[in-house]
């Protein structure tokens, strides 16, 4: 049996890029919350999270959805007037 010393896998760059990191948002019951942009797009409250669901509720229609969770923090503002109005 003969060794190979020749490591024939290729190199990667270890040169700083810039990275974009993203972190799952913790969501508290009762939250509430603005989702900006897609299909979700909208004012919701928070009333259940489990490890991979998050349940939330439209303020205006009421309706409760459960999905998959898919958040994450953006930023967050004090005083804004919740839900939006137009």
């Amino acid at each position: 049996m003969t060794t190979n010393d020749t490591d024939t896998t290729p190199q990667r760059s270890q040169s700083p890029s810039t990275v974009t990191l993203f972190q799952p948002y913790a969501f508290s019951s009762g939250q509430k919350i603005r989702i900006v942009g897609g299909k979700r797009a909208g004012d919701w409250e928070v009333l259940a999270i489990s490890e991979r669901k998050v349940t939330l509720r439209c303020p205006i229609s009421g309706r409760e959805f459960e999905w998959e969770n898919f958040c994450y923090l953006v930023e967050e503002k004090d005083d804004e007037p919740w839900p939006a109005t137009a």
